[in-house]
């Protein structure tokens, strides 16, 4: 540990905050002896000393929940191993219900927490009083209650991290201003402070509010938002204990937590107030700003109403603090794609107390072993684009996020902020056509087509939407006749150079070395064989390929491929998304279609499955792969972008006779689930291989490279997979599969659903989820099972198959 201001360390950890704390205690732990912490003012005063202290773990992903449970753990021993007081209570939580629609979100809940390992419980308004007796249930239809949750001081609990993190060898310095970074050809060199520079392999910016404006300094795209957060605390209200649970009252916007013998009450308003000022002001620390008593009326008045006490009970202190919210609800780790070792942790939309724990293992086992503890795809920084360096379009969305904190949990529910943003050239000819659009990383990708006399919105429910039969027919229509999909919203990329053949045979674990012409699906893994990307590669010449990925994965898969580049090769990565548009053109009658304004030959002979060809449609130059995603006969065509209205205009009309279709994305998503499809970052990823996931035909283990999780998969091979990903199906038409129902194989439970939805050529629901069994799980093993999902808290029998539902031996793929 350093008592002198180093000039040199391993990693630097940049803010005093719970964050950086905790990072700097998971490093020093984990046996890392040079790590220094800089904090610009004093230990916890940005926004980690106004926190409220509630820690919940239940998230939609495993792997977070995963990770708010190492905090959990973490909190529950810190204060004996580190001799400082936590204030940490393992009091549980609520949450109240006062709705129907309330409540099937809850018991959705409850199998969440089941497939991930929390035992969560449904309880009664009576039941519920008995835990929190000041609260008035008359609205109330249900509670549930988790009772491994807690509450935490937070300036403590920090204060114990920082303690932890000096007995372990580590060095904090206060009072120590970060003003730039040394960054040599993309590598980060040494952090450059008000006391010197600190050349350094690694370090991490955990500055909360203050994170977005560090990162511009190292030309890093941090996409936050400061935004003030309210909360009182009052005097003491009799009938409350140390032990009372954390409560939180969604319908109403608010939330509860005992402190002191009183209420810290505060709550999450459909109009939050940005904090515009820029750059933040130097001498903010340990700051609040004034009461906006207008604007808490809405919360305190609801507030009041669950809790009648608080009509008359005197306020002890008005917090008014600002923290960092981000679009989607949740905060940012990870590598910055623009700068190697150059690590952020930020963004917690008030989770900071909750994830604080968990995010520093994360980072510090990021660091240290060059990847994640686990697939972290959800709160990974390369699941934004370059358009998110906008400031204003990070506040219109970011804001948008903070006030979706109690939103109902709809299925399929779409943000709205900032829409419409990024559009396809055809674009308004499916608005013309009735598409009611999604929001997919700022496109608008056509969900569904209302037909004449239906409005193209989305009417929220947790039973069968409104869209459900109009989907349905799309889904025929690519099944019986012809579908047309605008897919424009696909990342795609050139690969070029003399060494792009062998960059990618090392990257991919499928043989990308065919002649040019010839497509290849493959996988590009980690080390231990897990799934980084999923993609598509189409080789156009000795040194050209194209590659096309998923269309929230241009960051991510981009920053893989560049990062497992050599500096010296031959080999440069574009992105061309914006210069060409996609339709997609699927059906058994796709061909006919096709050849009515296609030049060339587009038959079976001389246009293979898995070639691509450039050909011209309508006279334009068009890149066609024939290539699915939706388990019929058909063709990609990646069209220059100034001729995508041309060559849609003319497909249209030459399908006219077939009964062409315009088609969205609810349409493929029930398509791929009859053929069993999986999609990157639900149902394969980083914790799985390809091996696991039934992908094992993608891989070239005869190839004559040494590819990346080679040496994994060969390991693999040689013992029973723990996991094998299979397909089920349920009888009952009422019951609707979303993800996340639990898996039971003789009345244990094995597993979850990873995606789910309806298809509507089998008449069933289905569900892809993996099957866990720590001896092994073989064909014989699955086949032999009794299998029960748990649906909305309730289980119902189910029928496991190892093949697709739709077409098993690809008949119609290549007909």
């Amino acid at each position: 540990m350093a008592t002198s201001f180093p000039d040199q360390t391993r990693v630097v950890v940049i803010g005093g905050g719970i964050i950086g704390c905790s990072t700097a205690y998971h490093l020093a732990k984990a046996g890392c002896d040079e790590v220094v912490l800089l904090e610009r003012k004093k230990l916890t005063s940005g926004s980690t000393w106004h926190a409220a202290g509630v820690v919940g773990q239940l998230r939609s992903s495993a792997n977070i929940t995963r990770l708010l449970g190492h905090s959990v753990a973490l909190y529950a021993a810190l204060e004996e191993e580190t001799g400082q007081a936590t204030g940490w209570r393992a009091s549980g939580s609520l949450r109240l219900a006062c709705s129907k629609d309330r409540r099937i979100e809850y018991q959705r809940a409850i199998t969440t927490a089941r497939s991930f390992g929390l035992e969560m419980e449904l309880l009664t308004p009576a039941e519920a009083k008995g835990l929190f007796p000041v609260m008035n249930v008359d609205d109330l239809d249900c509670a549930i209650y988790l009772p491994s949750d807690g509450v935490a001081s937070p300036s403590d609990l920090t204060m114990a991290l920082a303690k932890g993190a000096r007995m372990n060898g580590a060095s904090i310095f206060e009072e120590t201003k970060v003003t730039g970074f040394n960054i040599r050809e993309g590598r980060l060199e040494g952090v450059k402070t008000d006391k010197g520079e600190i050349s350094c392999e690694a370090a991490v910016i955990a500055t909360g509010i203050w994170s977005r404006a560090l990162g511009k300094l190292a030309g890093v795209n941090i996409p936050i938002q400061p935004s003030h957060h309210h909360y009182i605390v009052t005097d003491r209200i009799e009938g409350l204990t140390p032990n009372t649970p954390a409560m939180r009252d969604p319908d109403k916007l608010t939330y509860f937590k005992e402190e002191i013998g009183g209420l810290i009450t505060g709550g999450y308003e459909f109009n939050p107030i940005p904090y515009r000022e820029s750059p933040i002001p130097e001498d903010h620390e340990f700051k609040l700003f004034p009461e906006e008593i207008e604007h808490f009326e809405q919360l305190m008045l609801p507030a009041i109403e669950r809790i009648p006490a608080l009509e008359s009970v005197g306020v002890k202190q008005w917090f008014n603090g600002l923290e960092a919210f981000t679009e989607d609800t949740m905060f940012i780790l990870g590598e910055a794609p623009e700068v190697r070792g150059l690590f952020v942790g930020c963004g917690f939309n008030s989770m900071g107390i909750a994830s604080g724990g968990g995010a520093g293992m994360a980072l510090a086992s990021w660091i240290l072993e060059g990847e994640p503890p686990y697939d972290l795809w959800a709160v990974d920084i390369r699941r934004f684009s370059d358009f998110h360096r906008s400031d204003e379009r990070v506040a219109v969305r970011a804001l948008e996020g903070q006030a979706h904190h109690y939103v109902m949990g709809w299925p399929h529910y779409e943000m709205q902020a900032g829409r419409p943003f990024r559009r396809s050239p055809v674009y308004e000819r499916l608005a013309a056509n009735r598409a009611c659009f999604g929001n997919k990383t700022g496109w608008e990708r056509p969900n569904w087509f209302a037909p004449r006399g239906v409005e193209p919105k989305d009417e929220y429910s947790f039973g069968r939407a409104n869209w459900f039969a109009h989907v349905g027919e799309e889904h025929r229509a690519a099944r019986e006749a012809v579908a047309l999909f605008d897919m424009s919203y696909f990342s795609k990329f050139a690969f070029l150079g003399r060494d792009a053949e062998a960059v990618l045979q090392r990257i991919c674990s499928g043989n990308v070395g065919k002649e040019p012409g010839r497509v290849t699906y493959t996988q590009m893994l980690n080390e231990r064989g897990g799934i980084e990307c999923d993609l598509t590669v189409a080789r156009l010449s000795e040194n050209a390929y194209y590659i096309v990925t998923g269309t929230a994965f241009a960051t991510h898969d981009s920053s893989h491929i560049r990062r497992h580049t050599p500096e010296d090769a031959d080999a440069a990565l574009i992105d061309v998304t914006s210069a060409h548009g996609t339709l997609a053109l699927m059906g058994p009658k796709a061909r006919d279609v096709l050849s009515r304004v296609a030049e060339g030959d587009i038959g079976n002979d001389g246009f293979p499955f898995g070639h691509v060809r450039e050909i011209f449609v309508a006279g334009a130059p068009v890149r066609a792969i024939r290539i699915t995603f939706v388990g019929e006969l058909g063709w990609e065509l990646h069209i220059p972008s100034e001729y995508m209205v041309t060559v849609y205009d003319a497909l249209k009309g030459a399908g006219a006779e077939f009964g062409i279709k315009d088609a969205g994305y609810r349409a493929i998503d029930s398509l791929r689930l009859e053929k069993g499809y999986r999609v990157w970052a639900a149902d394969i990823g980083p914790d799985y291989t390809p091996l696991e996931a039934g992908l094992g035909f993608t891989v070239s283990f005869k190839k004559n490279v040494d590819f990346i999780g080679r040496d994994a998969l060969v390991r693999q091979r040689e013992a029973p997979l723990t996991k094998r990903l299979a397909i089920f199906t349920v009888d009952d038409p009422e019951m609707i599969l979303l993800g996340r129902e639990t898996i039971y194989r003789e009345g244990k439970r094995v597993g979850w659903l990873t995606s789910a939805g309806h298809g509507y050529t089998v008449g069933k629901d289905i569900g892809l989820g993996y099957v866990r069994d720590d001896g092994g799980v073989t064909d014989d093993d699955l086949a032999s099972g009794n299998y029960e999902l748990e649906v909305a808290d309730r289980r119902v029998p189910a029928t496991l198959h190892l093949a697709p539902l739709y077409d098993p031996e690809n008949k119609k793929v290549r007909g």
